[in-house]
């Protein structure tokens, strides 16, 4: 294993797993999994989406036991006993998602379940304050303790996070992602206070997917490959190449190409959308591209790349603060959603179940949701004629339901997604927004999707595809645009369109090396 100047390689590990496995139903999560981090070190955690990286996450902080092996802290071995045995033997965990109370001050966050108090149980707010404003400070941040943390830059909240997580004086601190949601000017910020932190003797885990943040500030880097870990290196030596190839294995490049989606790129038709210099910051930073008639473009990129932040400002859900879209030849500088909707534009939203149907209705009210106009006898809803429609299109989308009249919340998330495409059908929209529209749905459903997704192409409909599964858009898609950092990094069209290559331009570290070496471009 490597190591690197800072972590103290000669002392006993702060944690430990050895041969620990983890099954889910049908699913072997972690293989026998051996992983180690020192005092002082700051270990990189690798691998694509399904790798394992959140298994082994869960394990070492308690939340989930191990099937087979052993998890120890500070060379004591974990129980079973959850989350709460692990950080009292100094493990402490920053999820992705921040789990702040934005009406709350920065310090009741800081302090979030161990307000201090002092006689007749009052709680010591000065005290409080103070504790906080220090333990930010030491991280090197300045700000209020009093305000609400809810107005404070996205940035800074994950310092108070990360603050709170410290507070405990933990061995371990584990951090998922934390820079995901920040803008490239904040990361600096984040990526001080880790090597502060690992200065102080606390090992730290670190998953990214930002070769260029990793190299920053890790030692090594272990890297995981379905379930497995495959190699632990050293984050100076290894090249973005080598660590991009580690984490997709051999057989990607091999597989990917024999179920490749096989249409020529469709700039031979007219263009439909046209997006010209589109920022929403600080997540989308002057994007510009085409969507012509029929073509399926594929939009990749990793977690807090910008790209659902894209789709909604198309959509007219999120404003841009610069930039214009033209949309069958009319150019818009302001859009709302009925302007979009209006022009034959559909949006099917990343969290369907939350954004996308109404779970109590029907399977038919939700297919004419966004034209109930089509299906009225005067100024009266026919229920016939809703019906009727919604089993036109139930019919020709292969949506499985016993009934258009039941509830929509009781079909499976394939069947539910296919719904939602079928109510921009309904509506007669020529230009579809599918942010992530396979997610939670099985294989099964999947291939029903994609299937769809190319007869819909071949009827001249246009569709933009944004997927976080990066084998899947070569199935699809005959054209690619890679984001990174709310920025295009690369296009890809035809035979270029391979796994390995979309998911090097979403690591390439800003020397353009992994992307170059796969793709034959350079940034």
């Amino acid at each position: 294993m490597a190591g690197g100047a800072g972590s103290e390689r000669g002392s006993d590990p702060v944690a430990r797993t050895r041969g620990a496995v983890r099954r889910y139903p049908g699913v072997l999560a972690l293989d026998h999994v051996d992983f180690e981090v020192h005092p002082g070190e700051v270990r990189a955690l690798l691998g694509k989406n399904g790798a394992g990286k959140s298994t082994l996450i869960r394990l070492l902080s308690g939340v989930e036991k191990a099937d087979e092996g052993t998890v120890e802290i500070a060379g004591t071995a974990l129980t079973g006993g959850g989350s709460r045995e692990a950080s009292q033997l100094g493990v402490a965990t920053v999820y992705q998602e921040l789990s702040l109370i934005p009406k709350l001050s920065v310090a009741e966050n800081y302090h979030l379940g161990a307000l201090p108090t002092g006689r007749g149980g009052l709680v010591r707010t000065a005290h409080m304050k103070d504790a906080a404003d220090a333990a930010l400070v030491e991280l090197g941040v300045k700000v209020d303790p009093g305000m609400p943390v809810g107005a404070l830059p996205v940035a800074e909240q994950q310092m108070v996070e990360i603050a709170r997580a410290l507070r405990g004086s933990p061995k371990l601190l584990i951090l998922d992602e934390p820079t995901s949601s920040l803008a490239a000017a904040a990361v600096d910020v984040v990526l001080q206070a880790v090597t502060r932190i690992a200065a102080t003797g606390v090992a730290i885990i670190y998953v990214s997917h930002r070769l260029n943040e990793i190299r920053q500030i890790a030692h090594s880097a272990s890297v995981m490959r379905d379930g497995r870990l495959v190699e632990t290196v050293n984050t100076k030596g290894a090249s973005s190449d080598e660590i991009v190839s580690l984490m997709l294995g051999d057989a990607a490049s091999a597989t990917e190409a024999t179920a490749r989606h096989t249409s020529a790129p469709a700039t031979d038709r007219p263009v439909v959308l046209s997006v010209r210099e589109l920022s929403v910051p600080p997540k989308v930073r002057d994007v510009s591209f085409d969507v012509h008639e029929g073509e399926i473009l594929g939009i990749a990129g990793v977690l807090g790349s910008g790209r659902s932040e894209l789709l909604r400002s198309i959509a007219g859900l999120l404003p841009p603060a610069s930039g214009t879209l033209t949309v069958f030849g009319e150019e818009l500088r302001r859009w709302s959603i009925r302007d979009m909707i209006r022009r034959g534009v559909g949006l099917t939203p990343e969290e369907r179940k939350t954004d996308g149907i109404v779970p109590l209705l029907g399977v038919d009210e939700n297919i004419v949701l966004a034209d109930r106009g089509s299906v009225r006898r005067g100024p009266l809803l026919s229920t016939g004629r809703q019906r009727a429609a919604a089993a036109k299109l139930v019919s020709a989308l292969s949506v499985r339901t016993p009934d258009v009249g039941v509830p929509i919340g009781a079909l499976s998330g394939g069947n539910q997604q296919k719904a939602v495409i079928a109510r921009w059908l309904h509506r007669g929209s020529r230009v579809l927004l599918l942010d992530e529209p396979t997610r939670g749905v099985d294989v099964q459903a999947k291939a029903q999707i994609y299937d769809l997704v190319r007869k819909l192409a071949d009827d001249g409909v246009s569709i933009v595809f944004v997927s976080n599964e990066l084998e899947e858009l070569p199935l699809v898609c005959s054209r690619v645009v890679v984001l990174r950092d709310g920025a295009i990094a690369t296009e890809l069209t035809g035979a270029d369109i391979t796994e390995s290559a979309i998911f090097a331009a979403t690591l390439a570290d800003g020397t353009g090396s992994a992307a170059a070496s796969t793709t034959g471009e350079s940034e």
